[in-house]
């Protein structure tokens, strides 16, 4: 565990596996701890070969927060979050990597391969979007994170979260593993409840992607292996982002799963681990 310097703050950040081992850094979603990805997920990638670098973005987990509960936005844009990851590969002395984000991480990953191409291996990109096309974006304007955050006792966090998954399941349970979701969901909640419940920095996020760039014409420019996964019933952002993107990229690869949402089902888990390694090998050296 390690804090990485940043203007004005710092990142949180921990390394798993062999430090002789190809780095992949993981780059969270947003609104989400580190902590979101899955052990079994982090554990499969180590055993593939990986050193992964799991952070929490600013404004999450035990980075810097930048404002208050009252505070909307943090000053900062999509740019800065690519900057951060820089950042953390700066203080772990690692040149380049292999990246993979999803959702906001996507977003992310994708900024930081056009800004900084030598920095970047490989790309994984889980359901994420290439800018703000009224085809890409499902769940409407949220509202909701243009003002301060309530905020709640863990039980209730818990209660919503899982009522949250439940409507959200795709086809009532398309993969046959809803108690898998519920034990993951009560596993994060809680252990994201303890490092730091920090439900203001939502906004502060929102805000930076509202001024996102567009970015799928400078995507085409970006040559480096590319997996790009999407879930046919994703509710938030709809696969035909993943299309744009994997069509403009000189060497994507599309992966779009039929019954899999906004989320990584467990039974797919070592399938994605396997098409990030599969990815890997052909930016390394022979």
């Amino acid at each position: 565990m390690a804090y990485a310097p940043i203007p004005g703050g710092e990142i949180y950040y921990e390394t798993s596996g062999n430090p002789s081992d190809p780095p992949l850094v993981l780059v969270e979603g947003g609104f989400t701890q580190m902590v979101g990805w899955a052990p079994d997920f982090v554990e499969r990638l180590v055993g593939a070969g990986f050193l992964v670098i799991a952070f929490d973005n600013r404004d999450a987990g035990l980075s810097t927060h930048f404002g208050g509960p009252e505070d909307l936005d943090g000053g900062y844009g999509l740019e800065d979050l690519a900057d951060d990851v820089i950042a953390v590969l700066d203080h772990a002395g690692i040149g380049s990597a292999h990246i993979a984000g999803r959702s906001m991480g996507g977003m992310i990953a994708q900024m930081l391969a056009i800004r900084a191409p030598e920095r970047v291996r490989s790309l994984g990109l889980f359901y994420s979007i290439p800018g703000r096309d009224k085809r890409y974006v499902l769940h409407g304007e949220r509202e909701e994170l243009n003002a301060p955050q309530p905020r709640f006792p863990l039980d209730e966090l818990l209660a919503n979260a899982l009522a949250a998954h439940r409507a959200f399941m795709p086809h009532g349970d398309a993969w046959g593993e809803s108690r898998w979701y519920e034990d993951e969901t009560r596993r994060y909640i809680t252990r994201s409840y303890e490092r730091r419940y920090s439900p203001d920095g939502a906004p502060r996020q929102w805000s930076a992607l509202k001024r996102a760039p567009e970015r799928l014409e400078r995507l085409r420019g970006v040559d480096v292996p590319t997996a790009v996964i999407h879930g046919r019933d994703d509710h938030v952002l709809h696969w035909c982002a993943a299309v744009d993107i994997a069509e403009a990229m000189p060497r994507a690869e599309l992966h779009v799963h039929p019954g899999m949402g906004h989320f990584f089902p467990p039974a797919l888990i070592p399938d994605f681990v396997r098409v990030l390694r599969r990815t890997a090998l052909l930016a390394e050296p022979r």
